[in-house]
């Protein structure tokens, strides 16, 4: 079994990027260990009308989540799936000691999605005040892919300055800026396609969206096994 994806999910606005990313990995058959701050449950609730409890946490309202914006499309793009979903563990944002607060548990990498400001600051000045700016301070300093998805506008000169320390630290700083090439006929494309650029780095095989210069393709190759 490959190592796992550590899923981070903050209060910054996008919650359905978290959401649908987590879906497509669970149905790729890809190892999760995620953990939420409590304003990312407020956002949960308030964007989409999920309700999580950090306390006894349970996937399912997020891997059953459907949007109501275009269903039809929101469901049809599983049909990838490789047979056998995906392990969820999930560890709460004061955990620290799960495994994902230490250097010595190998991972595949982590994604920040969506990536508030205050992470943001708290990733790049090492705080490690939760378990989330812990992990990714981890994942720097082992030198293993950290993925953040910030989706914030306008930007501060200290936002700016945050990212390209992250970026100097060797993070992926991935804004939540959804292009339009790709054949958008509902705002499910837009979601898709930052999911989908996220997945690319991450390696997982999809088809999410159409790339540039190329024919719409499945691909029905295998992604964590």
């Amino acid at each position: 079994m490959t190592d796992p994806i550590v899923l981070a999910i903050t209060g910054a606005s996008g919650s359905i990027y978290a959401v649908r990313l987590l879906q497509v990995l669970h149905r790729r058959g890809c190892r999760v260990q995620m953990t939420m701050s409590h304003a990312a449950a407020l956002v949960l609730d308030r964007e989409l009308g999920i309700q999580i409890n950090l306390h006894a946490f349970e996937a399912a309202p997020l891997l059953t989540y459907v949007s109501p914006l275009d269903p039809a499309r929101w469901t049809s793009t599983y049909s990838d799936e490789v047979g056998e979903v995906g392990e969820i563990r999930y560890y709460h944002s004061n955990d620290f000691m799960s495994p994902i607060a230490s250097g010595s548990h190998v991972t595949r990498g982590m994604v920040v999605c969506p990536c508030s400001g205050g992470t943001m600051s708290g990733i790049v000045h090492a705080s490690s005040d939760n378990l989330i700016v812990r992990a990714a301070d981890v994942h720097l300093k082992e030198h293993r892919k950290l993925i953040l998805v910030p989706r914030e506008t306008p930007l501060s000169v200290f936002q700016l300055e945050n990212m390209q320390r992250a970026a100097a630290a060797g993070a992926v700083v991935l804004p939540a800026s959804p292009g339009w090439y790709h054949g958008v006929a509902s705002i499910i494309d837009l979601v898709d396609f930052v999911v989908a650029r996220i997945l690319d780095h991450l390696g997982i095989p999809h088809h999410l969206m159409q790339r540039w210069g190329e024919e719409q393709t499945e691909n029905r190759s295998e992604a964590c096994r």
